[in-house]
């Protein structure tokens, strides 16, 4: 079933969104115009010329402007993958693994020139009356990441892999030390080096002092 304007306005904060691959092309293209133009430059004719669709699949999918911006961010968070919780909570190496390629993926999407472009729009407007973009990243892009991500830690608390009181303060921590400076150096314009682009060396380095933490 495919995402439709009304399933992404009013999904939960950690529902992500299914677009067909034909939505996933477009998206890709909305993308690049946010990317590359700015705000402006996503509009329904811009975006229905470059992908090469018709204006009404565009608003039958999307809706008006603002829920094509909405899905776009979403499009874009969902490229963090989750396991599901059967797989994952199979035994201790099987979700420890599952861990790993989650903050692997977090890295790969939030060190990426798409999102770092996003990132770097939104703070520029971030003294404007209404940043429309900068709550669609906080809202369907960090918290839907990180509602997934609690429920992930939180399955693997009941099924006595981790141990902590709040989730919440655990994901924060796995967060933290999988991010570290990273992040803010990337938005500054700082070339990533060979360490920054190694993101399996990151991903393992950072589950591995989190288990120290709140490994059962």
């Amino acid at each position: 079933m495919t995402a439709t304007a009304y399933d992404i306005a009013t999904s939960r904060p950690d529902a992500a969104p299914e677009f067909s691959p034909r939505q996933q092309v477009v998206l890709q293209h909305a993308l690049t115009l946010l990317v590359e133009g700015g705000e402006k430059a996503l509009t329904t004719a811009g975006l229905a010329r470059t992908a090469s669709c018709s204006k009404e699949s565009l608003y039958k999918w999307f809706g008006d402007r603002d829920g094509l911006l909405a899905a776009v961010v979403a499009f874009q968070a969902s490229q963090v993958q989750f396991p599901s919780e059967a797989g994952a909570t199979a035994d201790a190496a099987t979700f420890r693994a599952h861990v790993t390629a989650f903050v692997e993926a977090l890295l790969g999407v939030l060190f990426s020139e798409t999102s770092l472009a996003l990132n770097r729009l939104s703070i520029g407007q971030s003294n404007t009356n209404s940043n429309r973009l900068g709550q669609l990243l906080l809202v369907r892009g960090k918290h839907m990441i990180s509602a997934r991500a609690r429920a992930m830690l939180d399955s693997g608390r009941r099924h006595g892999l981790l141990k902590f009181d709040e989730s919440e303060d655990a994901y924060q921590v796995l967060y933290g030390l999988a991010i570290r400076d990273v992040h803010i150096r990337l938005l500054l314009g700082e070339t990533a080096g060979p360490a920054e682009k190694d993101l399996k060396s990151q991903a393992e380095v950072a589950v591995d002092r989190f288990y120290r933490l709140f490994g059962a």
